[in-house]
């Protein structure tokens, strides 16, 4: 007996999935469907519209894993969340990686609600990881690539705990280390000097508080952004600390940077183990930290990786290159 060629079997038919609510499901398709072209382009699938239904077309595994992503961003609205494209962009990445995650769990985590009335939630497994760790423990490595938003959502943690009353002050610090260019002699008394390396911190602080308040608490001294070398002899209680770049700290001022910890505070030391600007044969404070102090209670490291990076999605892209091109045999560093 002939088989019927005209339909597909049952367990091939394209899935369609409803989505009862009119306008969560115009929220969910994007302006002009752009949220239906990243999910496209991202799976290698085709998505149709049907109604309030949308209809999945493509390879069997990649279909389920956009269905996936299309319930749990529905389910997000649902909730109120406004979802934009780098949003989709996230929860493909987040659900590719670890078809388990729960997208509320991520992006319902309000951290802080900076001056711009921007929400700051975590965006990957990693990065909620990060924020936990950080809410349990004094003392937290955050380890990975530039964009994965190390440095950015502990200057949110610490803007939102000083909000709270919970330290005193918040102290932001990097060693102040050339990027592969020599400076020469800055001009102007030290302030000056140093303020180049320290810009990036001022910048991701005015990205949580608006100008004057942020000018205000740094007069004050409730926010102090200083180089390294500011923090020798001190002992900084009920304090929020920050060092970023920690790749370019010596193990003698890693060490001096990890003592001074006071009474009630709290620090996060963030960086980039293949991004060290140490002068050659200079080990880096921060890859003997990992070494020596891993298994030390109290004490948490979380790694990130490029599928963690929270900008333009071609910086994924390059910094997987970059690794591919210096350990082309797969080699760790």
């Amino acid at each position: 007996m002939k088989e019927e060629t005209g339909r597909k079997p049952a367990e091939e038919e394209n899935p369609r999935i409803d989505f009862p609510d009119p306008h969560h499901f115009r929220d969910l398709l994007g302006q002009h469907d752009e949220h239906l072209k990243i999910i496209q382009r991202s799976l290698g699938v085709k998505l149709q519209v049907r109604g309030t239904s949308i209809e999945v077309e493509g390879d069997h595994v990649e279909a389920e894993l956009a269905g996936k992503v299309l319930k749990q961003l529905y389910g997000l609205l649902e909730k109120n969340y406004p979802v934009y494209g780098s949003d989709v962009d996230y929860a493909v990445r987040i659900l590719s990686g670890d078809r388990r995650a729960n997208l509320q769990d991520i992006f319902l985590d309000t951290i802080y609600i900076s001056s711009h009335k921007r929400t700051i939630t975590p965006k990957s497994v990693a990065q909620k990881a990060y924020i936990d760790a950080i809410r349990r423990h004094d003392i937290v490595f955050g380890i990975g690539p530039a964009g994965t938003g190390k440095t950015y959502l502990a200057m949110a943690m610490a803007v939102a705990e000083l909000m709270k009353n919970n330290y005193v002050r918040i102290i932001l610090t990097r060693p102040a280390v050339e990027a592969g260019e020599k400076l020469g002699f800055l001009p102007g008394d030290l302030a000056e000097k140093v303020n180049p390396y320290l810009r990036p911190l001022y910048d991701a602080l005015h990205d949580m508080v608006d100008f004057d308040r942020a000018r205000k608490l740094v007069e004050r001294g409730t926010i102090e952004v200083a180089p390294l070398a500011f923090m020798r002899g001190r002992t900084l209680n009920d304090s929020f600390v920050i060092l970023d770049e920690a790749q370019n700290t010596t193990p003698e001022q890693m060490k001096m940077f990890l003592t001074r910890l006071g009474y009630g505070s709290k620090a996060v030391i963030t960086g980039d183990v293949t991004q060290i600007d140490l002068p050659a044969g200079k080990p880096s404070g921060l890859k003997e930290a990992w070494r020596i102090l891993t298994h030390v209670e109290g004490i948490r490291f979380v790694t990130f990786t490029e599928r963690d990076v929270a900008r333009h999605r071609l910086v994924q892209e390059i910094i997987s290159a970059y690794e591919r091109a210096e350990n082309p045999d797969g080699a760790g560093n």
